[in-house]
C-alpha cells in the first residue's frame, strides 16, 4: 500500500482528494490535515507521499516542505497549487519538491500520479510545466558552471533523459533492461554529480542542456 498524507487548508479539497485516492486499492490516505498539523502527522503516520498545498493561511507550505524533508525518513512531497504561475516554484524545487499538481487535476489521473511519485517518478501538471521550466531555467542561468552534464557517463545521460520524461525507476529499468536497484544507483549518481536535490531539478537541467527533443504544442500532455 502507498501511504498518502494530504495537507491543505481547505476541508473540501482535503476531503475530495481523500475520496478520490481511497477508491484505489493500492493507496491509503493515512490522514488529511491543515498545514499546521502536517509535520506532526507525518511523524506519527509515516506517509510515503505527501500532497502539500503550497499556499496556506496558517503556515507557509514551503516551511512545511522544508521540515518534512528534514525528517529522518522524509516522504516524497508534491506541491498542490491553483496557480498557473507561482512565485514559490523555484524555492520549492530547491527545497526538494518532487513535483507540482494543480488542484483541478483530473480525478482519474490522481491515483496514477501518486503511484508515479511513490516509485520515484517526476510529476508536473501539464498546465504548469512550461511556467516551471521557464522560471527554473532562467534562475539556472545564474547557477555555477559546475552543473555541466559533461561529467555524466553515457548511461547516466540516458537515464537522465528518461527521468526528464517523467518515468519512474521501474519504468526506466524496463526501458533500459536494468534492475530497479541499478537504476536507483544511476539516479543517485546523477543527482550527486549535478549537485541537485531532486529528480525535478535534474530534469530541468536536462531541459536547459537541450537533451530533450522539443515538443510541438499539440504534443504536450
Amino acid at each position: 500500500m502507498i501511504r498518502v498524507l494530504v495537507v491543505d487548508d481547505e476541508a473540501l479539497i482535503r476531503t475530495g482528494f481523500q475520496h478520490i485516492l481511497d477508491t484505489a486499492q493500492d493507496i491509503e490516505v493515512v490522514a488529511a490535515v491543515p498545514g499546521g498539523e502536517a509535520v506532526q502527522t507525518a511523524q506519527t503516520t509515516c506517509p510515503d507521499v505527501v500532497l502539500l498545498d503550497i499556499r496556506m493561511p496558517d503556515v507557509d507550505g514551503l516551511t512545511v516542505l522544508t521540515r518534512l524533508r528534514q525528517l529522518p525518513h522524509p516522504p516524497i512531497v508534491a506541491m498542490l497549487t491553483t496557480f498557473d504561475m507561482d512565485d514559490y516554484v523555484e524555492t520549492a524545487l530547491r527545497s526538494g519538491a518532487a513535483g507540482f499538481l494543480l488542484k483541478d487535476t483530473d480525478p482519474e489521473e490522481l491515483p496514477f500520479l501518486v503511484r508515479t511519485l511513490a516509485d520515484g517518478g517526476t510529476v508536473l501538471s501539464s498546465k504548469v510545466t512550461r511556467t516551471i521550466v521557464n522560471r527554473y531555467l532562467n534562475a539556472g542561468a545564474r547557477d555555477p558552471a559546475g552543473r555541466s552534464l559533461d561529467q555524466l557517463t553515457d548511461r547516466e545521460r540516458d537515464v537522465l533523459v528518461l527521468i526528464a520524461g517523467g518515468l519512474s525507476n521501474a519504468d526506466i529499468g524496463a526501458r533500459m533492461h536494468l534492475s530497479t536497484g541499478t537504476v536507483k544507483d544511476h539516479v543517485s549518481a546523477i543527482l550527486t554529480k549535478l549537485q541537485v536535490g531532486s529528480r525535478v531539478q535534474a530534469a530541468l537541467l536536462a531541459e536547459r542542456a537541450g537533451l530533450l527533443k522539443p515538443q510541438r504544442e499539440g504534443e504536450r500532455e
